[in-house]
């Protein structure tokens, strides 16, 4: 199984999910880091990633082949991040076959409505126990 980690600015949240996704799954599960700089990329890559790539050419070209993609809901808004998430970014996103699993940030002008506002950590939890129990049923499957 390959998962993708896609993250922007610093990579902080990427990082965080990258650092609990690799304490919680087993090693021939390959972490893939997608940051839309070198630097969200980089900071992923630290926390154990197997391997990163950076920019819109990494991005809409990796997540084709993932078998899931997780961060958080602006990977699929266009100029989400301070514009780092270009249109083409987030297109490639939404249309990967692959299941995306997204945090839900509320964002200046998009705000998830129903979902209850927890802290970081207990979403990123959440977010774990998710794949685990996908895993634990025969793995993660495209529709």
């Amino acid at each position: 199984m390959v998962i993708a980690v896609i993250d922007g600015q610093g990579g902080g949240i990427g990082g965080h999910l990258v650092e609990k996704l690799r304490r919680a799954l087993p090693e021939e599960v390959e972490i893939v880091a997608l940051g839309t700089n070198a630097l969200a990329t980089a900071n992923m890559m630290k926390a154990g990633a197997n391997r990163g790539g950076s920019g819109e050419g990494a991005i809409v070209h990796t997540v084709r082949k993932v078998d899931l993609i997780v961060g958080t809901i602006s990977i699929v808004l266009a100029y989400a991040m301070m514009g780092e998430v270009t249109p083409r970014m987030a297109e490639a996103v939404a249309e990967s076959d692959a299941p995306k699993l997204l945090l839900p940030f509320n964002h200046s002008q998009v705000e998830v409505v129903g979902v209850a506002q927890e802290p970081l950590p207990h979403m990123i939890d959440a977010l774990v126990e998710k794949i685990l129990s996908r895993l634990s049923k025969g793995g993660v499957r495209r529709v």
